[in-house]
């Protein structure tokens, strides 16, 4: 009896089976374990999986409330010199309800900015007291929710929630090069909330998307929080099997180890600390009553201060590796 094999199938399971081992951070620890057990006459070392980062919190979690102000197109009109009729017409028409966070962002600053200026021109003394106290209501409202407005304007933006995708792959120190333009636009993100107050200092729409489209290109917070607990868990491997080599010796160890042989961990070190850094700047600096789902997940996956974030669990295990390697010669022939 012929039996029909669904190959395509077949082929699709082989390819994600095969691809398990092959991201190039895990090449690396590989290669790095398999030297070390060879200068310890050692069987390969063990692995385990290491764990994945936990779920960035959902979007109900994540953003402020911010109450819609509304109010009459004659009342409006009625503070046409302060040159936001027009740009309230925008916001309200089809394109601009369906406007990204980022452009709303935009909006909302530039609301913010031409009523502040035209509070602090001759334009009130101009204004029935009706409408003066309409534009000072309006701009104290403004000036109050605009904190609020740019926290959203990241945190419901897909780029920024892509950048915590637990589907994502360990970051790859090879490409140390890629968080520059990464890092560039967390900076403009920066700027963006140091001067949202700032009258002076003016945003610019094609830069803002530039760096947010930067942003989605790949998901490097999960990157590096991912490489680090795969670091974490390869060093903590390797560190068991240098314990159980001196377990061997009741003085100094016979057996030497390779320079040359050394984990992959300068580069991860250097990446991690520059990206978690911004990131929780950017986080820190918002003016904001901070939503408890958020700063939970700071706190366990992003701080570079608390025991259990993956930062200083890599810390951790990477001093006691190099303390355990000190203890063993190095060989005279590397």
């Amino acid at each position: 009896m012929i039996r029909w094999v669904n190959i395509p199938h077949i082929l699709i399971l082989g390819l994600m089976l095969s691809g398990c081992g092959d991201n190039p951070a895990e090449q690396q620890w590989q290669a790095y374990h398999q030297q070390l057990a060879d200068d310890l006459d050692h069987a390969d070392i063990e692995r385990s999986k290491p764990i994945n980062i936990g779920d960035f919190p959902e979007r109900s979690e994540r953003l402020i409330e911010v109450a819609e102000t509304r109010d009459s197109i004659l009342n409006v009109y009625a503070l046409r010199e302060c040159q936001i009729t027009s740009l309230i017409a925008a916001r309200n028409n089809q394109l601009g309800r369906v406007a990204p966070p980022s452009q709303q962002w935009l909006y909302e600053r530039t609301l913010w900015q031409r009523l502040s200026t035209c509070w602090s021109s001759e334009v009130p003394d101009q204004l029935s007291a009706e409408d003066r106290t309409r534009l000072q209501q309006l701009t104290e409202t403004k000036t109050a929710q605009l904190p609020s407005v740019s926290w959203n304007a990241i945190f419901d933006s897909s780029e920024w929630v892509k950048s915590f995708s637990r589907a994502s792959q360990p970051f790859d120190t090879a490409d140390e090069a890629a968080i520059v333009d990464q890092l560039d636009a967390i900076r403009y993100l920066q700027q963006m909330t140091d001067h949202q107050f700032d009258l002076d200092w003016q945003q610019d729409s094609s830069t803002l998307e530039n760096h947010f489209k930067t942003l989605q290109e790949r998901p490097l917070t999960a990157e590096v929080l991912r490489a680090l607990l795969l670091a974490t868990q390869r060093l903590n491997e390797a560190n068991t099997l240098l314990k159980q080599a001196l377990t061997q010796y009741s003085e100094e160890p016979s057996q030497c180890l390779r320079d040359t042989a050394t984990p992959p961990v300068a580069p991860l070190t250097t990446v991690a600390k520059r990206w978690l850094t911004a990131v929780n700047r950017l986080i820190d600096s918002q003016q904001v009553v901070k939503p408890s789902a958020i700063l939970h997940y700071q706190t366990r996956w992003l701080s570079l201060n608390d025991p259990q974030s993956p930062w200083q669990q890599y810390q951790q295990a990477r001093f006691e590796h190099e303390s355990l390697r000190a203890r063993f010669p190095a060989c005279a022939n590397n």
